[in-house]
């Protein structure tokens, strides 16, 4: 039978890997520049971290408690509990994460003439970029009917609409 490997054998790798990952990722989506999949690898991948952490903690645990008793180690705790609770509440302020959603809704949701308006393209345009691609659509369809009809992905759609090739 096979023995599993030590705790600390594979949680400090993955724990430094991922924190490489998470960190690289993180800059890049601060700084906006989230091209391909970065936002993705970021949000998926910080799984392995939180494992990598849990597995790294519960091999050091008699340091990780000492760490908290220390006076640096309680406010340590105890301020980035206190942002952690702050982050939950938006203090009157309108970011682009909070607009994402219901902009992403209003425009899957939107007739296709819309769409092509905002794009500054004619409507009928529009339609025949998406027949091009296989998508059978009408300019008064929306993004949503369409992804329904036709079984295909609404992001997928969406890029269509706004990223020509």
């Amino acid at each position: 039978m096979l023995k599993a490997p030590a705790l600390r054998t594979w949680s400090t790798p993955l724990t430094i890997g991922s924190f490489i990952l998470m960190s690289a990722t993180g800059v890049l989506m601060f700084f906006e520049w989230d091209i391909g999949l970065t936002t993705v690898v970021h949000q998926w991948f910080s799984w392995l971290f939180l494992v990598g952490c849990g597995g790294h903690i519960a091999a050091n645990f008699r340091p990780f408690k000492n760490h908290l008793r220390s006076n640096w180690g309680k406010v340590s705790v105890t301020a980035f509990t206190l942002a952690l609770a702050a982050s939950l509440f938006s203090w009157g302020l309108i970011t682009g994460p909070q607009l994402k959603r219901p902009i992403e809704e209003a425009l899957v949701d939107a007739p296709l003439f819309a769409l092509a308006d905002t794009m500054r393209i004619a409507p009928d345009d529009l339609v025949a970029r998406l027949q091009a691609r296989g998508i059978t659509a009408t300019n008064r369809q929306s993004i949503r009917d369409l992804a329904v009809s036709s079984g295909v992905d609404e992001n997928y759609l969406l890029a269509l609409v706004f990223l020509p090739e």
